[in-house]
């Protein structure tokens, strides 16, 4: 697909379409954190054993539990390079054992971010490949401040859009033809991703935007659920529904109730992120869940120290990579008990959890 029949939904004209997107991925670009909206709290019920709990397990992860490899394969074909960075699980695997997930990373973020979930993940038997989109990368971060506006408009717009997504099924393809592509389970591909990272999930998972009064898919087959946080509507397409409501695959949203991005004039928050999930699948046989931390903040799911508060911080990327992975581990037979449970013994974290089966 050429770059100019993507619809413009993620064109800069001013600075209110950059917050929509933006992810504060490292200290340069913080944004300034706004109260979150009220939230429902679930009630307590028996936890898991203490062991499971997000305040007992500590946020390291044993080193000796996984492997990492870097690539930098390059695009011939859009002359573009595309970096990567693979976590493996340490040890040998049956050919076609390994799940894989494949993460995009917000604005300004690279392949060495999220590492707290790539490292758990590989801990726990699943590969994590994490994609670096060198178009909105953290090489926006470098060069004249005073062009860092221009920098951040031409990493939103929807040329880039579509370069991201021609990024996630690039580096799937180059995963598969290369050494290790044996190992991994092709009916178990999962795309996940933080912010903009999170449109680029949605869009591979099945969103249809609209270009001249008919709509535009660039879904990849592949992908059989998504793991999207703190996800920003698609703005300037209209109501969400008719952008996400024929996504069929699982989904596990994750935000917090002050997830917010904001500068002055524009403001998005927790609301934006519950209307992706109210009109993600709405139309399909998919489940669904969300899950909503208290406090937080938008960039407290990068791997950024303090974010969200020194205390809450460490806390919340246990638990959000502990209910990922119930989620990845519940794909197989569609049993989310864990992921239920998981709510249960997080119930001083989360201010909203809910799971809705397929209609």
């Amino acid at each position: 697909m050429k770059t100019n029949s993507l619809p413009k939904f993620l064109a800069v004209r001013n600075l209110r379409f950059i917050t929509g997107v933006f992810s504060a991925c490292i200290a340069a670009g913080s944004l300034a954190e706004v109260q979150g909206l009220a939230s429902q709290q679930p009630a307590s019920s028996a936890a898991l054993p203490a062991a499971a709990l997000p305040s007992a397990e500590p946020l390291d992860v044993d080193a000796s539990l996984f492997t990492t490899q870097y690539f930098d394969w390059f695009d011939a074909q859009r002359q573009r390079q595309v970096p990567a960075k693979l976590y493996l699980p340490a040890g040998k695997a049956m050919s076609g054992s390994v799940p894989l997930v494949v993460f995009s990373h917000g604005i300004g973020g690279s392949r060495d971010g999220y590492s707290y979930l790539g490292r758990y993940f590989a801990a726990h038997g699943y590969g994590s490949l994490h994609v670096q989109h060198v178009g909105s990368d953290r090489q926006i971060w470098t060069g004249n401040p005073f062009a860092l506006v221009a920098r951040l408009s031409d990493a939103a717009q929807a040329s880039e859009a579509l370069q991201r997504v021609q990024d996630v099924r690039y580096s799937i393809d180059q995963m598969l033809a290369s050494p290790q592509g044996a190992l991994f389970d092709t009916r178990r591909i999962v795309a996940a991703g933080h912010s903009y990272g999170a449109n680029t999930t949605m869009l591979v998972a099945g969103a249809q935007v609209e270009q001249q009064g008919r709509s535009v898919s660039l879904r990849d087959p592949r992908i059989s659920a998504a793991i999207i946080i703190s996800a920003p509507p698609f703005y300037g397409q209209g109501e969400p529904t008719a952008i996400l409501s024929g996504i069929d695959v699982p989904t596990l949203h994750i935000t917090a109730t002050q997830d917010v991005i904001q500068i002055p004039g524009y403001t998005s928050g927790l609301q934006d992120r519950i209307d992706v999930f109210n009109a993600m699948g709405r139309d399909r046989a998919a489940p669904k869940v969300l899950a909503v931390f208290k406090d937080g903040s938008h960039s407290i799911f990068t791997d950024r120290a303090g974010t969200g508060g020194p205390l809450l911080n460490p806390k919340i990327k246990v638990a959000t990579r502990q209910l990922a992975l119930a989620f990845l581990n519940a794909l197989p037979s569609g049993n989310y008990q864990a992921m239920d449970a998981w709510s249960r013994a997080s119930v001083e974290l989360i201010a909203q959890y809910e799971r809705r089966e397929p209609r």
